[in-house]
Order: structure tokens, then C-alpha cells, then sequence
């Protein structure tokens, strides 16, 4: 992400989103992620926000790098999870073959659709083989600005026609939650989980 207006949301809304976040309860999404995952293995947590799911998957065992396109969430996101957070936009992802998994939670929905699919073979370029990548979206089939932040938004049909085209990845779960943040109970997301 380096659309200017999203990250200056981040930058200028840092504790808001912090503590909005920081809480919310992501163990559902983590537990049918690493069920795919070894012990130990090696995560790359894309756009880790506040660091919570970094620091779970820490104290779980796991090695983690994180990176974040916030310069701000990268501070506050290290000084949580007691490791460095990478400043890294997503579309700068230069790994090879170097992640057992990658967690991507409502983080690459910031890019427009256009975008997605550079990254989304990014992605898979860093992933070892059989790698697991899961990431999330807002359900429904808006692409824009809501307020401050844009928002690429992806229905289960629409998901299918992307995917389409990226053959080096086969889809293993998809599934639809709530909002876990008490005051978003009504908005629904569209998880999916994808092997390499």
C-alpha cells in the first residue's frame, strides 16, 4: 500500500487504531490458518497493523517477520510485539520462496483491484512450496474510498472470477465472519485461505 491518502489515515490516526484493533479477537481466523502451518514455521504478517496477530503468533512459537506501509503503526507495532516491524509497501515485497505462510488480515484489501494481482504474485513468489497464504476482505462489491482509506471489496463470485487467472494457487477454505469490534458487529468479511 503507498496510496497516500490511506496511509496518512494510519499516520495521523495511529493510537485510534491501535486501540481499536489491538483487542479484537482474530483466534478463529489464526487457528484455521495454522492448521495448514508445521511448528515453528516461518510467517510473513503483510500489513500487521497494531502487531496483534504477530504477537500471538510469537507466543505460539512461531518466527515472524512483520512489516507495515505505516511508518507510525511500524513504531507502535514493534514496541508491542518486541520485534522490529519492516516499513514495507506491499507492492515492494522482494521475497523468495522464504515463508511457510502469509497472513494478510483486511491489509492488501487497501489496493485497488488493478494492483491486487502484482501483489498477489509477489506473494506468491516470497511463499516456499505448498506455502499457505490467508487474507481477508470486506464483503460486498464496492471499489473506492470510504472516507479516508480505499477498499477493494470482494463477494465469493467475484473472489472466483479474480482468482481465476493465478493458477499457481489453489483455494483450500473460504469462509464469511462478522466483524469481531463490538461497535461493527454488522459488517461481514470474506476470509479465504490459498496454498501454493
Amino acid at each position: 500500500m503507498n496510496d497516500a491518502r490511506t496511509l496518512e489515515y494510519y499516520n495521523q490516526n495511529t493510537d485510534t487504531f491501535f486501540q481499536g484493533t489491538v483487542e479484537a479477537d482474530m483466534e478463529y481466523a489464526r487457528t484455521r490458518f495454522l492448521h495448514f502451518l508445521e511448528p515453528k514455521a516461518c510467517i510473513l504478517d503483510f500489513g500487521c497493523g497494531s502487531g496483534r496477530d504477530t504477537k500471538a503468533f510469537l507466543d505460539l512459537g512461531y518466527s515472524v517477520e512483520a512489516t507495515d506501509g505505516s511508518e507510525e503503526l511500524c513504531v507502535r507495532a514493534s514496541e508491542y510485539t518486541g520485534i522490529p516491524v519492516k516499513k514495507l509497501f506491499f507492492q515492494d515485497l522482494d521475497a523468495k520462496e522464504q515463508y511457510d505462510g502469509i497472513w494478510a488480515c483486511a491489509s492488501i484489501l487497501h489496493l485497488p483491484k488493478q494492483e491486487l494481482y502484482d501483489v498477489f504474485r509477489k506473494m506468491i513468489r516470497a511463499l516456499k512450496e505448498n506455502g499457505i497464504l490467508y487474507t481477508s476482505f470486506k464483503y460486498g462489491t464496492f471499489e473506492g474510498y470510504r472516507k479516508e482509506r480505499y477498499f477493494t471489496d470482494f463477494t465469493e463470485q467475484t473472489l472466483t472470477e479474480f482468482l481465476k487467472p493465478i493458477k499457481e494457487l489453489t483455494l483450500l477454505e473460504h469462509w464469511i465472519s462478522k466483524d469481531v469490534r463490538p461497535e461493527r458487529k454488522e459488517e461481514q468479511w470474506l476470509n479465504i485461505i490459498l496454498q501454493k
